[in-house]
């Protein structure tokens, strides 16, 4: 397996991993099936590429969560220097909403 599908089957079992309630709505994997499908959100090997080339560094946690009605992918990497990066992204676009560093 290559680092990048690593990175991606490993990016998609974090979506389905418990985060914290208190920080947004989780969602379940058919809803996640559905949102992919239907163009809603974007796929997590185009979401983790757009990651990389704002931080490179290694996968870390990868969630989809729902925030006051929007889709966001809260990413974390570890950086070369060891720090942690936290990017959220706009799961329609990629774009970056806000970035946080550990």
């Amino acid at each position: 397996m290559t680092r990048h599908q690593l990175m991606a089957t490993t990016g998609l079992g974090l979506l389905l991993a418990m985060g914290s309630p208190q920080a947004s709505e989780r969602l379940d994997h058919d809803e996640i099936k559905q949102l992919r499908e239907t163009g809603a959100i974007l796929p997590m090997e185009q979401v983790m590429a757009g990651a990389q080339s704002v931080q490179p560094g290694q996968l870390v946690e990868a969630e989809l969560e729902r925030k006051d009605g929007a889709y966001r992918y809260e990413i974390e990497i570890l950086a070369a220097d060891g720090t942690i990066h936290k990017l959220y992204l706009d799961a329609a676009t990629g774009d970056v909403i806000k970035r946080k560093e550990k």
